[in-house]
């Protein structure tokens, strides 16, 4: 994908923790002050709801908590989370979370918007209790770009025919795991994004969708993967300032929760199979159309930068495309047995 147009085996916490905190916390706070609702200890900053670290630790069973200087680890026996204070990145297990607002701090706190703790924090360490997301046996498979769009090109070859390589080969390991697969394209032609929306939504039973891509930079050095879901109402497209219309629902916006699960176990399952090949660029917001319109849970990943010298020729490499398909496919099954679990909400 150009940016001018627009984690072998799974990290442990992808393995065991890939629900919804807004009823878990009172959607009204009514003080700019710190209050506490049901144990939840929150602040308004800039008009916006922040949550304390010491809530969040208490809540989900952490058993340390450590802040040095603007650092702060928060560790259990299954998780590990670091934050900053004034950053706006989380990394669960080494893996890298891009927050929709930084990190803030307030007295001797630190605390997370509550938009990110309700939609990326809960839905990554309880996958289990999004409602009905492991009930799926299909997966839709989008090879971006293709005809008259060629997506990033280089000397080794064109994004669009990776992307239908990756994606055929993709294909063939979910049959052999019992998934029924559909393909947008099956060949070099140029779908519109609309059309691709619509393809994905005549699919009727529960699915997961998968759009494929590789990248593309101004800058030669920019390099690794990174994996993308729908921008929750609120929150900007990555990189872009908060517009009036970012305040809107969009279909894709039913399945945030979901969202965010499957890209933590597709992103940490890739990033494991590829090892010292590739730089971890984080799981990312963005409004994407196809992530806009699609009614079933979806992503858009990136598998490289065909701009950069050295991770061009390793995307023209089988065994890299190899390394990806494989990493999806174990990541997409752990993903439906997590969500899948039924579990009862603890006693607040």
């Amino acid at each position: 994908m150009h940016l001018r147009k627009k984690s072998i085996l799974m990290t442990p916490l992808a393995k065991t923790v890939l629900c919804m905190c807004l009823a878990i916390i009172p959607l009204s706070v009514g003080s700019a002050q710190t209050s506490k609702n049901n144990g939840w200890e929150i602040i308004k900053v800039g008009g916006r709801d922040y949550v304390s670290c010491e809530s969040i630790k208490r809540f989900y069973n952490f058993s340390k908590m450590v802040r040095t200087g603007n650092s702060l680890v928060l560790e259990n026996s299954k998780v590990e989370m670091k934050l900053k204070v004034g950053g706006n990145e989380c990394l669960m297990n080494n893996v890298k979370f891009v927050l929709s607002h930084s990190v803030v701090s307030s007295g001797n706190g630190v605390y997370v918007s509550r938009v990110d703790l309700a939609k990326l924090i809960d839905p990554v360490l309880r996958p289990n209790f999004i409602r009905n997301a492991g009930d799926f046996r299909t997966v839709i498979i989008d090879a971006g770009h293709g005809g008259k769009d060629p997506g990033a090109t280089n000397s080794l070859g064109s994004e669009a025919s990776y992307n239908l390589k990756l994606a055929t080969r993709l294909k063939g390991l979910l049959e052999a795991k019992g998934f029924k697969v559909v393909m947008i394209r099956n060949s070099d032609r140029f779908y519109s994004l609309q059309e691709r929306v619509r393809l994905a939504n005549e699919v009727k039973e529960n699915a997961i969708f998968l759009s494929l891509h590789f990248n593309s930079g101004g800058r030669r050095s920019a390099r690794g993967i990174e994996t993308f879901t729908l921008s929750p109402p609120g929150v900007s497209h990555y990189g872009s300032a908060l517009k009036a219309s970012d305040a809107q629902t969009r279909s894709g916006n039913e399945n945030d929760s979901a969202n965010i699960a499957l890209a933590t176990a597709l992103h940490g399952s890739v990033l494991r199979r590829l090892g010292k090949n590739t730089l971890d660029r984080g799981i990312k917001r963005a409004r994407f159309s196809v992530l806009s319109g699609v009614r079933h849970p979806a992503v858009l990943f990136e598998g490289g930068f065909m701009s950069h010298p050295y991770e061009a020729r390793l995307i023209a490499n089988e065994s890299y495309q190899a390394a990806i398909a494989a990493g999806m496919v174990d990541a997409i099954t752990r993903y439906r047995f997590a969500v899948g679990r039924k579990t009862a909400a603890p006693k607040r």
